[in-house]
C-alpha cells in the first residue's frame, strides 16, 4: 500500500468574493478514486485494485493505491482489459484489510470517480459484507458532469480516454486504477473550470448544477444580491408585485442564490423564476420562527408555486352527533370533543370505523327515535358488532357506556376501546386469522397515532403560556413564547448574554392571543405540528409554563406496543 503525501505550501486566505458564497470549491477537498474488479456485481469481494488521490485547490495532497486479493478467479477477458493477474494479487491483502486505511483516508472529503454509480456501488456493498459503515459523502460523477458541460460534437464519447485527451490530461488512463484516477484528477479540474466560466463557485452550486437552467435564469442572480446571510423567510414577487413563491431558509442569499444556478429542477419552480422581477425576505432569529412564519406567509397570500400550506386550518375532525344514539361523524370545523385533525378525508373515516368497532357504537347514518325505533338490524347487528338501537333492541341508556367510552378516548382519560380493540386482533390472531388480524392490528395502530397526535397538540395548544430554550450550537440559547398553540415571540440570546433579561423582553413584546373554540384553540395545526418537533428536539429546554405540559396516559403507553407493530409490519414484506 503506497500513500504518500505531497507537502504544500501555505497559501493566502482570500477574502471570498459574492460567487463564492457557500463552499468554496477552490477549499474544497476531493478524493477522486477508481477500482478495479473481477467484473462480478457489488459484494463483499470481488475488487482487485484501489487508486485514489487527495486534491485541494488544485494540488495534490496524496495518494492511495492497492492491489486486493478478490477472494474469487479473475477472468481472462479482466486479465486482458486491466493486466492484473491472479499471481498479482496472490499476497495482496484482501478487501477488508484495505477498508479501514481507504475509510480513513477518504474521511470528510468530496468523493469524485468516473461513472461514479459503479465504484461506490462496489465499495458500498464491500463495506456491508464486512461489518463497516460506508460514510455518507457528497459523491460527484464526472461523466454526469461532463455530459452537462461538454457538447457531444466535442468530444464524440463521454469515456475517461475521451475526456482526458479533450483536457490534456497529464495521465494516460490504462485500466489501472492509481492511473485512471490520476486522470480522473485532470478531467475534473478541466469541467470545473468550463462550470466557473458558467457561476459556479460553490460545491453547493457545483451539486445543483443543471443545463436547463438558461441564461436568462442565471442573470436574475442580482435579485440575491442585497439578502443578508442570516436566517428568514423569502418571497419572491412577479411583475404585479403578487407573491409567487414563499420558501424559508438558514442563509437567506445562499439559498435564493441556488434559485439562479440549477439547483433547482422542479419545471414549475424554474417557471416561477422566469417570471420573478424581486425577491423580498423577513429575516428572523432562527430557524424555528422561520418555519413558522413561512406557514404564515403562505396562508395569507396562497403563492401561486407552492403546493401546501395554502389553508391552516385546512383539515379533517371527528366527533359524536348530537342525538339520542350517537354515532362518529367527520367534519371539517373543530369543536370542543372532537378528534383529529386528519389531513384527508379517507384517513379521518378509516379511523372513525376503526373507533366505533373498538367501543360498539354504530355506523348507520339513520337518525334513530329512542321511543319509535323499529328499523331493519343490518349485518354488523347479526354479526354481534352493533345491539341493533335502530330495531329498539338497545336503550339510551344501554347505549351510553359506548358514547361515554370514546369520549373519554377522545378525552385522553379511558383507554378502555383501544384495550377492546387489541383483544379481537389477539382472537383472531389465535383462530389462526391471520390476515384479518394483520388488518385490524394496522386499523389499530392508526387509532392510536392519531390519538397520540390528537392529544399532544391539544395538550400544546390548551397552555396560555409556554417559554423554552433551545442550543443554538454556539453556546447561545434559541428562546420561544408560544402562546395557545401559536410562536407569539422569538428570539436568541447570545453566547455570554444572561438568557433570562432577554427572555423578559421577549415575553413582554409577545403577540397576544385569544384562546378559540375547539381541540386547538384555534391554533393552525401545522403551526403546532412545527412547534411539537422544536420542543422535541435535544436540549431544548422549558424554562417556565402557566400550566404543566403533560400527555394523558390512556394513550402514551401504547407506544411499545405501536414499535412492535412496526417490526412485524416490516418482517411481513420481506421476500
Amino acid at each position: 500500500m503506497v500513500t504518500p503525501t505531497v507537502p504544500l505550501m501555505r497559501s493566502v486566505q482570500a477574502q471570498l468574493a459574492f460567487d463564492e458564497l457557500g463552499t468554496p470549491l477552490r477549499d474544497t477537498t476531493f478524493v477522486v478514486f477508481d477500482l478495479e474488479t473481477t467484473g462480478a456485481p457489488p459484494g463483499p469481494s470481488g475488487i482487485t485494485e484501489i487508486g485514489a488521490v487527495k486534491v485541494r485547490g488544485g494540488e495534490v495532497l496524496g495518494e492511495f493505491a492497492t492491489l486486493v486479493n478478490p477472494g474469487a478467479p479473475i477472468p481472462p477477458q479482466i486479465v486482458s482489459l486491466t493486466g492484473i493477474t491472479q499471481a498479482m494479487v496472490y499476497d495482496a491483502p484482501p478487501i477488508e484489510e484495505v477498508l479501514p486505511a481507504f475509510l480513513e483516508f477518504i474521511g470528510g472529503a468530496v468523493l469524485v470517480a468516473h461513472n461514479s454509480g459503479f465504484d461506490t456501488s462496489h465499495m458500498r456493498a464491500a463495506c456491508e459484507g464486512h461489518g463497516y459503515a460506508w460514510p455518507k459523502l457528497t459523491v460527484v460523477c464526472t461523466v454526469r458532469l461532463a455530459r452537462r458541460v461538454v457538447p457531444r460534437d466535442e468530444v464524440g464519447r463521454y469515456n475517461l480516454t475521451a475526456l482526458a485527451l479533450l483536457f490534456g490530461a497529464r495521465t494516460r488512463p490504462t485500466h489501472r486504477a492509481l492511473d485512471d484516477a490520476r486522470a480522473t484528477v485532470d478531467v475534473l479540474h478541466g469541467l470545473l473550470e468550463r462550470v466557473g466560466n458558467l457561476g459556479v463557485h460553490s460545491l453547493e452550486e457545483l451539486m445543483g448544477y443543471l443545463p436547463e437552467v438558461t441564461v436568462a435564469q442565471r442573470a436574475k442572480r442580482h435579485l440575491a444580491a442585497d439578502l443578508p446571510a442570516a436566517p428568514g423567510v423569502y418571497l419572491f414577487k412577479g411583475p404585479k408585485d403578487e407573491v409567487l413563491y414563499v420558501g424559508t431558509a438558514k442563509d437567506l442569499r445562499r439559498r435564493v442564490r441556488t434559485y439562479f444556478t440549477g439547483s433547482e429542477n422542479r419545471s414549475r419552480i424554474r417557471e416561477m423564476v422566469a417570471l420573478a422581477e424581486r425577491v423580498d425576505h423577513v429575516v428572523c432569529a432562527h430557524a424555528l420562527e422561520a418555519e413558522v412564519r413561512e406557514l404564515r406567509l403562505i396562508a395569507a397570500h396562497r403563492p401561486a408555486y407552492n403546493r401546501r400550506s395554502k389553508n391552516r386550518h385546512q383539515g379533517w375532525w371527528i366527533g359524536l352527533t348530537d342525538e339520542a344514539f350517537p354515532r362518529l361523524s367527520v367534519v371539517r370545523l373543530p369543536r370542543p370533543g372532537v378528534l383529529g385533525p386528519f389531513r384527508n378525508q379517507a384517513d379521518a373515516r378509516v379511523t372513525a370505523d376503526t373507533l366505533a368497532g373498538a367501543s360498539g357504537l354504530r355506523t348507520c347514518t339513520q337518525r334513530i327515535s329512542p321511543r319509535s325505533a323499529n328499523g331493519t338490524p343490518c349485518v354488523l347487528a347479526e354479526l354481534g358488532r352493533c345491539g341493533a338501537p335502530c330495531a329498539g333492541r338497545q336503550s339510551v341508556e344501554a347505549y351510553g357506556p359506548a358514547v361515554e367510552s370514546v369520549s373519554g378516548l377522545i378525552a385522553g382519560v379511558d383507554g378502555g376501546p383501544l384495550h377492546t380493540a387489541a383483544a379481537h386482533v389477539e382472537r383472531l390472531a389465535a383462530g389462526q386469522h391471520y390476515e384479518q388480524a394483520a388488518r385490524h392490528r394496522d386499523e389499530l395502530a392508526g387509532l392510536i397515532r392519531a390519538l397520540g397526535r390528537a392529544h399532544r397538540q391539544a395538550s400544546l395548544a390548551s397552555i396560555g403560556e409556554l417559554i423554552a430554550a433551545g442550543p443554538d450550537g454556539a453556546g447561545g440559547w434559541e428562546l420561544a413564547v408560544i402562546r395557545y398553540g401559536r410562536l407569539a415571540s422569538a428570539g436568541v440570546a447570545r453566547r455570554g448574554v444572561p438568557p433570562m433579561p432577554v427572555v423578559e423582553a421577549l415575553v413582554a413584546s409577545a403577540e397576544t392571543v385569544l384562546p378559540e373554540p375547539g381541540p386547538l384553540h384555534g391554533a393552525p395545526p401545522e403551526e403546532v405540528g412545527v412547534l411539537l418537533r422544536w420542543l422535541a428536539r435535544p436540549g431544548v429546554r422549558l424554562v417556565r409554563t402557566t400550566r404543566p405540559w403533560a400527555e394523558p396516559a390512556a394513550v402514551a403507553g401504547w407506544r411499545g406496543w405501536l414499535d412492535l407493530v412496526a417490526d412485524a409490519h416490516s418482517l411481513e414484506h420481506i421476500h
